[in-house]
């Protein structure tokens, strides 16, 4: 995997984001990460569209090496400081793709900028109705009658939330790698190199317990209709972290104007699973603006 350097820069709401950046293109793709995760995950995406594009890659406010000065509760919040980032780099009309969490906030920046942004490409993306968190009984399954909705419930989640957190503040490396093996790369996994060097960009998350909360009190659909470009969904038909159910189940709420594109022996990770499939699938995505 060809690595890219870190930059940084200040924004008005005081976070100093990180990013990677590559390419001069005349056309701009602006990358947004997901959970437990860093724009070191996006570096073979970055390689794969730096002769035709100028990408950028930001680390989000409290992931890998931006800074995390002020806690926040919703994936709108995240949003906002992705438009002072486009902002601060005077970056001006621009395709967006947004992995699993990454997807919400695209969403979100694409309802607020709907003349900037030219093309959203939802990767696994949570759907626009958020993703539900459920309390766990004795056997450790979600009761689905009983949904978590503070912040100290997702804290104290003994499954979805528990393991990590702690992985994350005692520095578990171990654990870390563990989750996303049995979750994320249960499919295919990276080179032990690539999979170090996006462990790097994991264990620098310091907003776990923010984002879980945002994530299932993340809804859009009522603000959907405002987005004006045209919508990729790519998704995998084996995807353990967000369903592809929840994927179709939602498709009708963009009204005619999104294209779901699912990939078989896929899971949540398209970019390790299918990776000539994915590439050639965005290309096509980022061509419809």
């Amino acid at each position: 995997m060809k690595k890219y350097d870190i930059h940084s820069v200040e924004l008005p709401c005081g976070e100093t984001y990180a990013y990677r950046k590559a390419g001069n293109g005349t056309k701009t793709v602006i990358l947004i990460h997901g959970n437990m995760s860093s724009s070191a995950h996006w570096q073979t995406v970055i390689e794969a569209l730096e002769d035709d594009y100028t990408v950028y890659a930001p680390d989000l406010r409290g992931f890998g090496d931006s800074t995390y000065n002020s806690g926040f509760d919703s994936l709108g919040e995240l949003a906002m400081d992705v438009m002072q980032f486009a902002d601060a780099l005077g970056i001006g009309e621009c395709c967006l793709c947004g992995w699993s969490t990454g997807g919400g906030i695209a969403m979100e920046v694409a309802v607020s900028r709907p003349k900037q942004v030219k093309g959203l490409i939802l990767l696994s993306s949570v759907p626009p109705t958020g993703y539900p968190m459920f309390k766990k009984g004795p056997d450790m399954q979600p009761i689905l009658t009983e949904p978590l909705t503070t912040k100290e419930e997702v804290a104290a989640d003994p499954v979805q939330v528990l393991p990590a957190l702690t992985a994350l503040k005692t520095g578990d490396r171990a654990t870390m790698k563990f989750i996303w093996n049995m979750a994320i790369y249960n499919l295919n996994k990276p080179s032990d190199d690539d999979f170090e060097a996006y462990l790097d960009g994991m264990m620098g998350q310091r907003n776990l317990v923010d984002v879980d909360y945002s994530l299932l009190t993340f809804n859009i659909v009522g603000q959907l209709a405002e987005i004006e470009c045209p919508i990729t969904l790519l998704h995998g038909e084996e995807d353990l972290v967000v369903p592809l159910a929840w994927v179709e189940a939602s498709l009708p709420l963009f009204e005619g104007r999104a294209e779901l594109i699912t990939f078989a022996n896929a899971g949540h990770s398209l970019i390790t699973d299918v990776p000539a499939e994915f590439f050639a699938a965005l290309k096509a995505a980022l061509l419809k603006e």
